[in-house]
């Protein structure tokens, strides 16, 4: 995800925080998974070795390691920004998470843009409208960078801004 080339100065990628959106926090999830993982083990150590439905012990162990890896995944960037937020002079794209799919809006394809203190509302040239939450930005100073770059846009490309918030990020 690096930025090279002559565009580096106009893209910008803000991470995002997949916990703040969650059911259950981060540090919820990831007691339970080791608790699991700790139970899956417990289970698999202690067994009798002449049971025959030992393959049972192992399959939850598996399980619970590989719900362990979603778990990190999805809420933390050991292994690179998996939840984004892009914003480039040809394109904007919301990813929230190494499973989910990329939603792409086109700059071109812009008709107006409302920003609200957590969101952005595009509406389309064709009528449709999309949300951006930006509730999972982390930082205030990228919620202000996020919308900054918006407002150049706008002013770069002539689409109609509204602005609730004007810089009072």
């Amino acid at each position: 995800m690096a930025i090279s080339g002559s565009s580096a100065r106009s893209s910008l990628i803000v991470q995002l925080s997949p916990t703040r959106n969650a059911k259950l926090s981060f540090t919820v999830q990831l007691i339970l998974t080791l608790l699991w993982m700790a139970w899956a083990a417990m289970l698999l150590f202690s067994a009798d070795r002449t049971y025959e439905q030992n393959y049972l012990y192992y399959a939850f162990f598996g399980l619970a390691l590989v719900f362990f890896i979603y778990v990190m995944l999805q809420n933390t960037s050991i292994f690179g920004v998996q939840s984004y937020i892009e914003v480039t002079p040809q394109y904007i794209v919301q990813k929230f998470g190494v499973f989910r799919t990329k939603h792409i809006l086109q700059i071109p394809d812009i008709k107006a843009v409302h920003i609200s203190p957590l969101a952005l509302r595009f509406t389309l040239k064709d009528g449709q409208q999309v949300y951006l939450d930006l509730k999972q930005v982390r930082k205030k100073r990228d919620l202000a960078q996020i919308k900054n770059k918006i407002r150049d846009l706008a002013e770069a490309h002539q689409f109609e801004l509204t602005d609730n918030v004007a810089n009072n990020v």
